[in-house]
């Protein structure tokens, strides 16, 4: 497959975040290369601090374009054809219409003032203001079948839904246009153990179906593993990992990978 057609492909790619007052410019991601085959899933994992969750919001190109906001200072990361070290306000724009970002901590950030049917919904009225309100409509109860959640939750506010039902929402926003691409960070996290297993296999399920590539982020080695990913360890920003689970953990080529091993052999 030529570097065209990969969804993702992000080369030598080096970000920080620019100085503010006295602190220092701060290095996120240090000369990272990685790639997402049409289809496939990559699982990033890594400590806190590593850099994951600033590759996720790249690649979703929802990078703030604040005097905060992360830079990219080296290489590129191209997603779906668009190299994002010199993407526009309108490119990008255009471009997270075909890429779903289900952000850390989703579930518990939906808009506490908008019912399940209005949060649903809300990408396809971000794109057009004038969309008929009853194809949205219609959308919404296909998306709720799709993530599991029954039709009489459309008038509901997030207050009245448990963590789980809150997180399938998220999922089904973050579904709503068909996008090519879903990166999704920390999908799994804050969730009960009892119903983790149940949204990892529905993400799962909803990436068969749909037949985009998927960047799931992580801290949590048995999801990405359940999610069937290939995986790029982080650690300090740096890429010190890269492949088929197994393969990493059982011949790791870092100090940091050769810890995680050997913790997951313990268990």
């Amino acid at each position: 497959m030529s570097t065209d057609e990969r969804p993702i492909v992000v080369s030598d790619l080096s970000v920080e975040y620019p100085a503010r007052g006295p602190s220092a410019a701060c290095v996120a991601l240090r000369g990272v290369s990685l790639t997402v085959e049409q289809g496939g899933v990559l699982g990033v994992l890594g400590e806190s601090g590593s850099g994951k969750s600033t590759l996720a919001r790249l690649l979703a190109a929802r990078a703030s374009t604040s005097e905060q906001a992360p830079r990219i200072t080296g290489g590129e990361a191209t997603v779906l054809g668009h190299g994002l070290r010199k993407l526009g306000k309108r490119a990008r724009t255009r471009l997270t219409f075909d890429v779903g970002y289900l952000e850390q901590d989703a579930g518990s950030r939906l808009e506490p003032s908008w019912t399940v049917a209005e949060t649903i919904a809300s990408p396809i009225f971000e794109r057009d203001k004038h969309f008929d309100r009853r194809q949205a409509e219609l959308r919404t109860a296909g998306m709720l079948d799709a993530v599991q959640l029954p039709l009489r939750v459309m008038g509901q506010y997030p207050y009245e839904l448990s963590g789980g039902q809150r997180q399938r929402v998220a999922i089904a926003r973050a579904l709503m246009l068909g996008p090519r691409v879903l990166i999704a960070d920390e999908p799994t996290a804050g969730i009960d153990v009892t119903v983790r297993d149940s949204v990892v296999d529905l993400l799962s399920r909803l990436h068969v179906q749909g037949g985009f590539a998927a960047v799931m982020v992580s801290h949590d080695v048995s999801v990405l593993r359940q999610s069937g990913a290939r995986i790029a360890v982080l650690h300090r920003g740096a890429l010190v990992g890269y492949g088929e689970i197994d393969a990493v953990f059982g011949n790791p080529t870092h100090p940091y990978v050769a810890d995680l091993a050997r913790a997951l052999g313990g268990h």
